[in-house]
């Protein structure tokens, strides 16, 4: 039996589509598609997660904050730091030694040069720091019996998708609506991962029952620069709208200013200084 957690959300909605084997759903909302098999309940809360690891076999660890803007900052190390604690106190517990586990390219931090699993890790945010603590816990976990666990973690670029809407998609509605400036020249590439590709990547994995420590990055190539991302959308869309660059201090000078007023006024706003510099 295959333990999800975190599966009503975008990825894992899409690896229940996929997968074909016993699964279990434990999430804090209720699944659109797979609600036969959820279990409600928050990975912060040991006693709710430890109902749900009775004949497991496998966990699938989806679960996390990763939003721009959480507030507080604690709740990343709350659901990414504590409760990947949780489930690996419970997978000790329950004898449960394989484990799968979704990061982020963000423990890598900015602009670095497609950096590979052996690259050295160097997070700018909240969300990266705490994905990155997650993974010591992990490692920590493994070494403690390696002839008998598995553990991989992946590391995938942002995910889009049908149904997604994250970052890709407020690129593509701004440009769509005439609103959207582009921060600097435009040759920053942006790496993505196409969403059903990687809930195939995860089934694979599962499927073939990896052995040993793991960590892979996950990127569909080719990276496109937003020039050619821009003008591919507007082609495909047959839009045609004037293509305004903002010089990267301007925008980032922004970015302070919108912040600073979020804190005065509690009010969130779509653009920020963490998501101008991404």
């Amino acid at each position: 039996m295959i333990l999800i957690i975190g599966g009503s959300g975008f990825l894992g909605t899409n690896l229940l589509k996929v997968i074909d084997a016993d699964c279990i759903n434990f999430d804090k909302n209720k699944s659109e598609y797979f609600n036969d098999i959820t279990t409600l309940g928050n990975i912060i809360n040991l006693n709710e997660l430890e109902g749900v690891f009775q004949n497991i076999t496998h966990v699938v660890l989806l679960a996390a904050e990763h939003k721009d803007n959480v507030s507080p900052v604690s709740l990343y190390y709350d659901v990414n730091v504590d409760g990947t604690k949780n489930v690996l106190k419970l997978m000790e517990k329950f004898n449960v030694n394989n484990l799968i586990f979704t990061s982020s390219v963000a423990v890598y931090g900015l602009n670095k040069m497609n950096p590979t699993e052996q690259s050295e890790v160097d997070p700018f945010n909240h969300y990266g720091i705490s994905k990155y603590k997650a993974e010591e816990q992990i490692v920590s976990w493994y070494k403690k019996n390696p002839k008998n666990r598995s553990a991989t973690i992946i590391r995938p670029t942002v995910i889009f998708g049908i149904n997604n809407r994250g970052n890709v998609y407020n690129l593509f509605k701004q440009i769509y609506n005439g609103r959207f400036f582009m921060i600097s020249d435009g040759k920053n590439k942006k790496s993505m991962a196409y969403v059903e590709n990687v809930a195939f990547f995860i089934k694979s994995i599962l499927k073939n029952s990896l052995p040993g420590f793991n960590i892979f990055n996950y990127s569909d190539k080719p990276d496109l620069n937003m020039n050619e991302l821009v003008s591919f959308f507007k082609d495909e869309l047959k839009i045609k709208t004037f293509n305004f660059k903002i010089p990267y201090f301007v925008g980032v000078s922004a970015g302070v200013i919108l912040d600073f007023i979020s804190k005065l006024t509690k009010i969130k706003f779509s653009v920020s200084y963490v998501r101008i510099k991404k």
